[in-house]
């Protein structure tokens, strides 16, 4: 009853503040029209209307952590395209990569000039020894689950329920009453995603145990972190049982940084001294640019030569795409692993997670509302559940749409961009002390809103 309570309080609060948003707004409207725009839906990708506004914000300017709107409205930016442009809009190096990226050709098919830096750049940031790039983290999830398979001889994929992977169609599952299906909102999936993908719990080490135990998993595709359905920790020890668990079975371990890139310098795997087969980094690598980069350890990138060797020992493999390791991304990607992605950058990033993080859990305790904080590094997430949650479905269980919906609405309408399809606030070194404060207050505005509603209820 409580819940529903809140919930109704919640679309009060979402139907004013939609005219507020509107009365704001009147080019941005005007700016969403299907009809003269050429795109379907009037947006360039069609999900862009999930934002929960009544029409899309329209971005004329970014800068840093700032936005502005075709109606000169200023926001500050913590979703920063859930995790594009992590490091800010348009960092200083990146910039300069790409003015003087023109004299060398944007793509030649050929290693530029940068190749060999990048490379070495990759091997003592993250780790492995072996790496590649794709335009995108999907691209670079495709590319690494083809050689596990390869490599393994094997067909099926395991996943966590709720993961997030991009847009890999194997990942792209749902765990329903024990069995593993294709999600129901995908269009044009014309197979049965689960016939070579199992979807178990995360953090459930008997489950994994089982579904490991046939030997005939290529790999296991994790995030560190789980992301997109709430912000799940690891259950202390799972990450060492997932290890231990798909050695024993033969079975490769590729672990999805695309989000949790935000715990530290080298990700959640160096900073946590996880031990993958296959890593894939995205998003903000290259500062904005799409690019990704996937690494393998020696062993894979030996029976990959064999492999190749052996099929055809040509490159045509399946694997990349023509405007992949362009000297355009190499650009990019060497000035934002030089002078973007700093030790420096993540310090000022955590300090001000921190204050974002206490800020937070003050506001809710004082309201005295059931939610709790989940965090990565610079990557918060309130979540409406009085304790951590531990997989998927205590995630879904604790969710809710309309009163996400209120909280992204009025906090927009205060000033700061939420992520849209959750709760998440991604911390950018750009973001400045006051900013940071600047954030808090307008969420403990918004909190002792709902929590005067609750109290004259």
């Amino acid at each position: 009853m409580e819940r529903a309570n809140l919930e109704a309080r919640a679309r009060a609060l979402i139907e004013a503040e939609a005219e507020v948003f509107r009365a704001r707004r009147p080019r941005c409207a005007a700016a969403h029209d299907e009809a003269t725009s050429g795109f379907f839906d009037g947006v360039p990708q069609h999900w862009m209307l999930d934002w929960p506004t009544p029409f899309p914000l329209v971005v004329d300017q970014a800068s840093g952590v700032e936005l502005v709107d075709l109606d000169g409205n200023r926001i500050v930016d913590v979703c920063l395209g859930d995790t594009g442009a992590m490091f800010g809009h348009g960092p200083a190096p990146v910039l300069e990569a790409l003015k003087n990226a023109g004299t060398r050709g944007l793509t030649t098919m050929l290693p530029s000039s940068d190749a060999q830096v990048v490379g070495s750049l990759l091997v003592a940031r993250f780790g492995l020894p072996r790496w590649q790039l794709g335009a995108t983290a999907s691209d670079a999830n495709r590319f690494a689950i083809r050689v596990a398979r390869a490599v393994t001889g094997r067909a099926k994929l395991l996943v966590f329920d709720g993961c997030y992977h991009g847009a890999v169609d194997d990942t792209l599952v749902d765990l329903v009453d024990g069995k593993t299906i294709s999600r129901r909102n995908l269009l044009g999936q014309v197979r049965d995603l689960g016939e070579l993908t199992v979807s178990i719990p995360f953090n459930d080490e008997a489950a994994l145990a089982k579904a490991l135990a046939a030997n005939d998993i290529a790999c296991v595709l994790a995030e560190p972190v789980m992301t997109n359905c709430g912000m799940i920790p690891p259950a202390p020890g799972f990450h060492d049982a997932l290890r231990r668990l798909t050695r024993e079975a033969g079975t490769l371990l590729l672990i999805d940084e695309t989000h949790t890139i935000s715990t530290g310098l080298g990700g959640y795997t160096k900073v946590h001294g996880l031990e993958p087969d296959l890593i894939v980094m995205g998003k903000p690598i290259g500062g904005g640019v799409p690019v990704s980069v996937w690494g393998m350890t020696q062993a894979i990138s030996d029976r990959l030569h064999v492999i190749r060797r052996e099929q055809s020992g040509h490159g045509h493999s399946g694997i990349g795409t023509t405007l992949s390791g362009s000297a355009l991304q190499l650009a990019c990607l060497r000035a934002c692993l030089e002078h973007v992605m700093t030790e420096d950058a993540y310090a000022k990033m955590q300090a001000n997670a921190d204050r974002i993080e206490a800020g937070f859990k003050a506001a809710i305790a004082a309201a005295g509302l059931d939610w709790t904080v989940s965090r990565v590094g610079a990557r918060l997430e309130v979540v409406f559940s009085p304790v951590p949650v531990t997989n998927a479905a205590e995630a879904r269980a604790a969710a809710s749409d309309t009163i996400e919906a209120a909280l992204h609405l009025s906090m927009l309408n205060l000033g700061y961009l939420l992520t849209p399809f959750h709760n998440m606030v991604l911390v950018s070194p750009a973001l400045s002390e006051k900013q940071a404060e600047g954030l808090v207050d307008a969420f403990s505005t918004l909190i002792a809103r709902l929590a005067e509603r609750r109290a004259a209820a």
